[in-house]
């Protein structure tokens, strides 16, 4: 392939990077009186088998890097930027935004750039302690719908969602999201479920291709 994913995290690494990427939404600290945001849950589609020839658009061809620096997803009603670099926490453990940057978009600065073959990660927050965040409306969001990445080229990376999963932390599929891919890929991720112990305990993953 045109370019290479750096290879996916270390053996050592998959726990902590699921664990992390997927603690980052939930209300813990929402301050007394505040009414939570209903809880995010979102209608599945199973994957689609790779095998066949209609399981997938025809990809674009592949990207050369460019930073990310703002996020479109019409469907969510999504507009935002810039885009936040996340990188990893001191305990191998991705970086999620900032309660403060509850209405903003990430990107795993340790994978591709959108764009280029791979996945590339995007992060962000449902709600936090101060109420509904940029992925608030992630519920609204459907196969076939597009997300747009601006990126500092000037150009663009038009993906269209091919599968969403909602899925218990737990059972974070790590290979899954940030495992190597032959295409340009990216991934949204942010929390669902209803609120448990202060935190929403699954996490949504919006899987898209690069058309455009």
């Amino acid at each position: 392939m045109a370019h290479r994913v750096r290879p996916l995290l270390a053996a050592a690494l998959l726990a902590p990077v699921a664990l992390a990427a997927l603690t980052g939404c939930g209300a813990s600290a929402r301050p007394a009186g505040a009414a939570a945001a209903p809880p995010p849950h979102i209608a599945a589609t199973p994957a689609r088998d790779a095998s066949t020839t209609s399981a997938a658009p025809a990809a674009a061809a592949p990207l050369p890097a460019s930073e990310p620096v703002r996020v479109r997803i019409p469907a969510a009603g999504v507009d935002t930027s810039p885009v936040l670099r996340l990188g990893l926490e001191r305990d191998g453990t991705v970086q999620v935004p900032s309660v403060a940057d509850g209405d903003k978009i990430g990107w795993y600065t340790k994978g591709v750039t959108p764009g280029q073959t791979g996945p590339a990660v995007l992060i962000g927050h449902f709600d936090t302690a101060r109420g509904p965040a940029v992925l608030k409306d992630v519920s609204k969001v459907h196969a076939g719908d597009e997300i747009t990445v601006s990126r500092a080229d000037g150009g663009s990376a038009v993906f269209r969602v091919r599968e969403l999963e909602q899925v218990d932390k737990k059972s974070f599929p790590t290979a899954k999201v940030y495992g190597n891919t032959t295409r340009p890929e990216l991934r949204v991720v942010t929390c669902g479920g209803e609120i448990t112990d202060g935190h929403r305990p699954d996490n949504i993953i919006l899987y898209a291709d690069l058309v455009g």
